[in-house]
């Protein structure tokens, strides 16, 4: 592979610390590289001076002749652009830029619900960032530098910006160099991993996956390094074994060695254990939500929700921008009183949200961390049965990546990262048992990340994660949902059964597949059909047909409202079923596979009739 760029003894150095020392790095043609570390490490810092926005004070960074570079910084710079057409098209004819198949697909992934000509002072922090990485998506780079990318996409948005960089820049094509904490993300997309830890750049093969598994190698090799880190990485590859099949597959390892390294390593969660204890905490009734609407004046967000949250239950919640995933938590916590139906919350629920802002951390900016946590409880019990443990507020804190002389620190002066690790430990001590966690991933790097899972692998409550964090969603949670058109939908395949029904609901001209006028989509298809308008669709239903796959249709939603009922019942069942009956326990489990089964088949066949009607 062709050299493109190579960093040479490189040293950098700010008034209070040392960030690299003599480290030395090339990107060759081809190469899909990770970078990832803890934040303050140095990530942001090694992509700058590869890029050549900032020296490094010893060592040197070379170039191939007339290299092209391309960078998305943290910082918007739009070069003088005030509309998203001039950000992203400038003064390219719409002619020109509208027969570009590369940059409709660009402006379709992510600015297809802008306006065209929209000020981008009017444009919230997310838009700008789309608008950003559309400009930079839509030219021709000999090596793509991105900082946080994924930073204000939705899962479906990374979905799409995976695929595009795949198949925009394959193995063996130029080269790609990424800064993220999007752990999904990284497996997908790169074929190489370097660390930035201690002054240095450790590179590894492979993506996330293949990554973790060398680092537990590395650890468990270097007497240096702590058990406790060495340990939570051991469970974190032990996770990433047994999750997903599309995973598990990627690494480029020795599988003898994995199965080495994990034969010893219990399961991540022992779901039957943390269900009892649930019920134990909270009886049967946790929130019950009967034909439940939501409307904000005339406008209906929710229509006649059905949702049973059971003891122990562990939901992941998925939604486009808007569809109604904060409403639904608003009814969840009491936030919210429905304008239909009813929410019913049982006597002993207490509900904690961790929410997208530092809320009850205002009043309390000028405390040091130790008084703040010491206000609250002595300890905290991690586990459950013989492995129970039981930790101080310092232990809990060190656990989420605390040193002993933060405990010191004003909470004024901690990172935007320690601040939500401390905001999680506060509502964890103060012993909630439904548990409403809203992005909780912000401002965390992929170490505080796995040790916030870990915490919550032992939390015994009912769990509720809203997040565009798709490793979190799946790791953490054991059931997820979407809220689409104003309903909530079971997804027996998770994440994946999201994505598809979203990308079929656009092909079919659904909510969120088109534009309206004065959008770049409109625009596109303008100028595709040479200023003529194209013809009405015509269904592919009439009369007499259309009225039985209608009917058809509404059979299924009431059979798969009904499948979803019996499975939360046996979910229920489950927990309050005595665990040393082991045959009986296998009979419910037989019995949840087949309504997963039965749900799978139903919601296959609602798709295809809901396709037909819209076609």
């Amino acid at each position: 592979m062709a050299h493109l760029l190579g960093a040479e003894r490189l040293g950098l150095e700010f008034p209070t610390k040392v960030v690299f020392d003599s480290i030395t790095v090339g990107v060759a043609d081809g190469d899909r590289i990770g970078i990832v570390g803890r934040n303050g490490d140095g990530k942001s810092s090694l992509l700058k001076m590869l890029a050549g926005s900032l020296e490094p004070d010893t060592g040197k960074v070379t170039r191939r002749g007339g290299l092209s570079v391309g960078v998305l910084s943290q910082r918007d710079d739009f070069r003088g652009a005030t509309t998203v057409a001039q950000a992203i098209v400038g003064d390219t004819a719409e002619h020109e830029w509208a027969g570009d198949s590369r940059i409709r697909d660009v402006i379709g992934g992510l600015v297809s619900d802008l306006d065209w000509h929209a000020e981008l002072d009017s444009l919230s922090g997310g838009q700008r960032r789309r608008v950003s990485l559309a400009a930079l998506l839509v030219g021709d780079w000999d090596v793509l530098m991105l900082d946080e990318p994924t930073n204000h996409l939705d899962v479906e948005g990374i979905a799409w910006l995976a695929d595009h960089l795949k198949r925009r820049w394959p193995v063996g094509s130029s080269a790609l160099v990424v800064v993220t904490h999007d752990r999904w993300f990284l497996d997908e997309v790169c074929t190489a991993t370097w660390e930035v830890h201690d002054r240095i750049v450790e590179p590894f093969e492979g993506g996330y996956a293949a990554y973790i598994l060398q680092r537990v190698e590395r650890d468990r090799l270097a007497a240096t390094v702590e058990a406790k880190r060495r340990n939570l990485m051991k469970k974190e590859l032990a996770w990433l074994r047994r999750g997903a099949p599309a995973r598990t597959a990627k690494p480029k390892f020795r599988i003898e060695a994995a199965n080495q390294l994990i034969e010893d390593e219990p399961p991540v969660r022992d779901s039957v254990s943390l269900a009892s204890m649930a019920t134990a905490r909270l009886g049967k009734d946790v929130v019950d939500i009967e034909k439940a609407s939501f409307s904000y004046g005339d406008r209906e967000i929710l229509n006649g929700i059905e949702w049973r949250l059971a003891p122990g239950e562990r939901t992941g919640i998925l939604g486009a921008n808007g569809a109604g995933k904060s409403t639904l938590l608003g009814l969840v916590t009491g936030a919210l009183t429905p304008t239909a139906g009813r929410v019913k919350h049982g006597k002993t629920v207490k509900v904690a949200t961790l929410t997208q802002q530092l809320e009850g951390l205002d009043e309390v900016q000028n405390d040091r961390v130790s008084d703040v946590i010491g206000r609250l409880r002595t300890g905290y019990v991690s586990g459950s049965g013989s492995k129970a443990v039981e930790l101080t507020p310092g232990q809990m804190l060190e656990r989420l990546g605390f040193t002993s002389a933060q405990l010191s620190t004003p909470v004024k002066d901690l990172s935007g990262g320690q601040k939500r690790r401390l905001q999680l430990m506060l509502i964890l001590l103060d012993e909630p048992n439904v548990l409403v966690l809203d992005e909780p991933t912000n401002d965390l790097d992929t170490d505080m990340l796995a040790a916030m899972e870990d915490l919550l692998d032992s939390w015994p409550g009912t769990l509720i994660v809203v997040s565009h964090d798709r490793y979190l969603m799946e790791r953490v949670t054991d059931q997820q949902y979407a809220v689409m058109h104003g309903h909530l939908r079971h997804l027996p395949r998770g994440v994946e059964q999201y994505l598809e029904l979203r990308k079929a609901e656009s092909a079919s001209g659904g909510s969120g597949s088109g534009a309206g006028a004065g959008t770049p989509s409109a625009s596109v298809s303008a100028a595709q059909s040479s200023g003529s308008e194209k013809p009405a669709a015509v269904s592919a239903l009439s009369g007499a047909d259309r009225r039985n796959a209608e009917k058809e249709l509404a059979s299924l939603d009431r059979k798969i409202e009904k499948a979803q009922s019996e499975r939360k019942k046996l979910m229920a069942d489950f927990a309050s079923h005595d665990q040393s009956d082991y045959e009986g326990l296998g009979k419910l489990q037989t019995q949840l596979a087949a309504i997963d089964d039965r749900v799978a088949d139903l919601e296959t066949s609602w798709l295809e009739v809901s396709e037909l009607l819209e076609s």
